[in-house]
């Protein structure tokens, strides 16, 4: 078994002369949520339909928990689920009508424990007591939380959702995002797609983010965070005075506003920067050492910003 749920190597796909994958090399750790981000139009939804075999590469290798697809799909998707732009259900049937319908055309599900599997589905995804009203009645929330219930109508070891709260209200986003934290509580691998910055920060333990086709960066939440350098900001009446001071020593970027000089540390001790200042006769209000966030990385890996509401 492989320590990555997924491995791509030089995943690239072209229509025509239009390059929409270009060599990505994804690596998604086993028991992970990994967020994969990235604008509208970046990629991400072709990959993950080469991923399950829906398209086929037009160079590279994917694995799925190290078999190869699409040569060993038989063996390997039966324990992985997908959400790609949600199944149609039948607003007239009852929520436990269209799964037990979408499990019938399921050839590797065991029809005689059709009912019991889709209660559990339904349960599992807090619907179980919705499960004789009609879809038509549902809320977003409610439609979603269908839709990732018929990717676990039988055991999976891998969930991949195409962006699972898109046009959904705050209530509904919170449903969703608190059942994918409960999956990966589980140990099922989740791979989201998403455009929504604040929706990935708040679930995902490893990202990738994907522009104009290429992924631009992937790794742990955690070492995303640390890649931006560390900046310091000291709060003064006499930002001009601060900000040479703060040349002086060797900070870079150092740029001013009305009452603060902020400037890269780099290799600087914070200490050093408040002493300097104090010794050449800066008031020093106050003084603090923060990384850009995780929106200014993407900024900077992109060159544009993203979607951050939720």
């Amino acid at each position: 078994m492989s320590d990555l749920a997924v491995r791509t190597s030089g995943l690239t796909k072209r229509f025509g002369s239009q390059t929409v994958v270009d060599a990505i090399d994804l690596a998604v750790p086993v028991g992970s949520v990994y967020g994969f981000l990235g604008p509208n139009g970046s990629g991400k939804t072709t990959t993950i339909r080469m991923l399950l075999g829906l398209v086929s590469p037009s160079a590279g290798a994917v694995e799925l928990f190290g078999a190869g697809m699409p040569r060993q799909a038989s063996a390997v998707l039966p324990a992985v689920g997908a959400l790609v732009e949600g199944p149609a259900f039948h607003p007239y049937l009852s929520g436990r009508a269209n799964l037990l319908r979408l499990d019938a055309a399921d050839r590797t599900a065991e029809p005689r424990t059709a009912r019991q599997r889709v209660d559990a589905a339904l349960d599992r995804v807090g619907l179980l007591a919705a499960a004789q009203k009609r879809f038509r009645a549902y809320s977003l929330g409610m439609r979603q939380r269908l839709a990732i219930a018929s990717a676990l109508l039988t055991p999976k070891e891998l969930l991949v959702l195409d962006e699972p709260t898109n046009g959904l209200d705050p209530q509904g986003t919170r449903e969703v995002r608190s059942l994918v934290g409960s999956l990966a509580g589980d140990g099922t691998t989740v791979l989201v797609s998403s455009h929504l910055l604040s929706e990935v920060e708040q679930m995902c333990s490893h990202l990738g983010v994907m522009h104009v086709g290429r992924l631009v960066a992937q790794g742990s939440s955690a070492d995303l965070r640390d890649r931006g350098s560390a900046e310091a900001t000291v709060e003064t009446e006499q930002a001009g005075q601060a900000a040479r001071v703060m040349r002086e020593l060797g900070l870079t970027e150092v740029r001013t506003s009305r009452a603060a000089a902020v400037g890269v540390l780099g290799a600087v001790a914070p200490e050093k920067v408040v002493a300097a200042c104090v010794h050449a006769g800066v008031a020093v209000t106050g003084f603090r050492v923060g990384r850009p966030t995780l929106e200014d990385l993407f900024v900077s890996l992109t060159g544009e910003g993203f979607d951050v509401s939720g």
